[in-house]
């Protein structure tokens, strides 16, 4: 069946968080693709804790992992990825309802581990970019995901380079933002970035991930008006991300009482990002 975004989906939320509560270390470079090669039955767990809070979409623990990484192991690692939460999907013991694997295509910058997804501007070319990203979008899409899930992207660059390799694949993809206020982390207009997906039939949906949720709530309506396709949303708690400490501290803001909006304006998949867990998940789908 191809995944279809006609009617709500809820997509899980943080992975990291999930695998620390579990009591694993992401404290290295390699965060929590670390556990791939490591512990992949501690991914199959914690995706298996969002389908069980209700979550119709696993996004795979592939969003760090690259070849600077992890080097002649990527290949397999990429593919294990989505294998790990497509057995996780098996062994979920969940009402009937349709489950769904989305393969994480993080930004150059996580591969950076110092934040530098939050910002952009890399000092990278177009074609650089492109020649990062194609090999991994390329090992994700053969090993059989439903969706791609190209997100956290700061800036227009990166995001002109993932929709030039995704153009005329056929492969569905989403592809989702990281925000500040009405501009994209690297300070260009909001409405900049969601009429660059208009006229590219596979990327099913555009939206906002891993950004304060009010940012979130205003981004929803805008990206359903100047895109004209199905909205992705999944914010996180609002606290902020230290990543000289890797750590996060603030205040948290998230509201599930904002679902309802999101689907007023124009969202069909509505999940949370980092520091957002299971219990925030359960919220959203009991709100869906």
């Amino acid at each position: 069946m191809a995944f279809r975004t006609d009617t709500p989906l809820v997509l899980d939320g943080g992975l990291s968080n999930q695998l620390a509560a579990a009591g694993h270390d992401l404290s290295d470079h390699l965060w929590s693709a670390r556990l791939l090669r490591d512990d992949p039955s501690a991914i199959i767990a914690a995706h298996r804790a969002y389908y069980e809070a209700g979550a119709d979409i696993a996004t795979t623990a592939s969003y760090q992992a690259s070849f600077q990484g992890f080097g002649d192991e990527t290949p397999e690692l990429l593919r294990l990825s989505v294998r790990l939460a497509r057995q996780a999907s098996y062994q979920a013991e969940v009402d009937d309802r349709r489950l769904w694997v989305a393969a994480s295509v993080g930004p150059y910058g996580a591969v950076l581990a110092d934040g530098s997804e939050y910002h952009g501007r890399y000092g990278l070319s177009r074609h650089e970019l492109i020649d990062f990203h194609a090999p991994r979008i390329e090992l994700l899409a053969a090993a059989g995901p439903d969706v791609l899930a190209l997100e956290t992207i700061p800036d227009l660059d990166e995001a002109e380079a993932l929709v030039s390799i995704i153009a005329g694949t056929g492969i569905p993809a989403w592809l989702s933002f990281s925000i500040d206020g009405p501009c994209t982390r690297a300070g260009q207009p909001l409405a900049e970035a969601f009429e660059l997906v208009r006229a590219v039939p596979e990327i099913v949906a555009v939206g906002v991930n891993c950004c304060d949720p009010l940012d979130a709530t205003a981004a929803v309506p805008l990206a359903a008006a100047v895109s004209g396709k199905p909205v992705v949303v999944y914010p996180n708690s609002g606290e902020g991300w230290d990543p000289v400490a890797r750590s996060w501290d603030g205040r948290r803001t998230f509201d599930p009482s904002a679902v309802r909006n999101w689907l007023r304006d124009g969202a069909t998949i509505v999940g949370g990002c980092c520091q957002l867990g299971p219990a925030d998940i359960a919220d959203i789908a009991a709100r869906l």
